[in-house]
């Protein structure tokens, strides 16, 4: 295994739902901004990797396994590590303890480098890769196949000022909460999500109008992100009841 880093945190109101209980899309913007302190320590955080390379971490997928949600004010800790890397993928994963040592969330990230002109896939230079003290593995991690969408229910939506991120395009937790927000706010009182798994294909710009489809039952829900007339990301959430949780 890789290098290990680990931040506690007692979550605080602006981290929290209706619910009392952790934000998801919210929560992997925070844990990537924890990976990049991680970086930073080592001497090559998110400005060195640019001012050397001219190049950006960009995440492909996530897959989240959910036991349970943190509530407000409670004490987590946060532990990361890049497991694998291959000539342009790397992945890093998140497990998220509570207080007892109890893995709540358990998050894999795919990332790779893009050149920030030409927004294309880079290899990853080795220099920056032996600082995380693991091996390369030349074997691609498979991503599930989604399936295409059939009577789905279709929202419009703008881009909005602050969706964006310091590259100009839509942050990447937003998808997850316009994937949220399409399935109405009493699902979601009576839901916890289980499982995740989001895939980006493409950014999203500034100043256009994105549409969110969806494809829901109970226990499961299907999503896709389209702007301009191209599929922008996909995502697939698992459910169950609140009153068949654990909380």
């Amino acid at each position: 295994m890789g290098l290990g880093y680990q931040e506690t945190l007692t979550l605080p109101f602006d981290m929290i739902d209706v619910q009392q209980e952790l934000k998801l899309p919210g929560f992997l913007a925070y844990c990537l901004a924890l990976s990049s302190r991680q970086s930073e320590l080592l001497g090559f955080g998110d400005k060195e990797v640019f001012e050397a390379y001219g190049l950006v971490w960009v995440v492909t997928d996530y897959e989240v396994e959910i036991s349970c949600l943190p509530r407000y004010q409670e004490k987590i800790t946060i532990e990361t590590e890049v497991v694998a890397y291959n000539k342009f993928f790397c992945y890093r994963s998140f497990h998220i303890y509570d207080e007892r040592g109890e893995v709540l969330i358990t998050i894999l990230a795919h990332l790779v480098l893009i050149d920030f002109e030409t927004r294309k896939v880079s290899p990853l230079p080795e220099e920056l890769l032996v600082l995380y003290q693991i091996e390369e593995d030349k074997k691609v991690v498979r991503t599930p196949k989604y399936a295409s969408l059939e009577r789905a229910v279709e929202q419009e939506r703008e881009v909005r000022y602050f969706d964006l991120d310091l590259n100009g395009h839509v942050n990447n937790s937003k998808y997850l909460e316009w994937m949220y927000e399409s399935l109405g706010y009493d699902f979601l009182l009576a839901h916890q999500p289980t499982y995740f798994q989001l895939k980006y294909l493409k950014e999203v710009s500034p100043e256009v109008l994105v549409t969110t489809k969806v494809v829901q039952t109970e226990a499961s829900s299907q999503h896709e992100i389209w702007s301009n007339g191209q599929l922008k990301a996909q995502g697939i959430i698992k459910w169950r009841r609140r009153d068949d949780s654990r909380n």
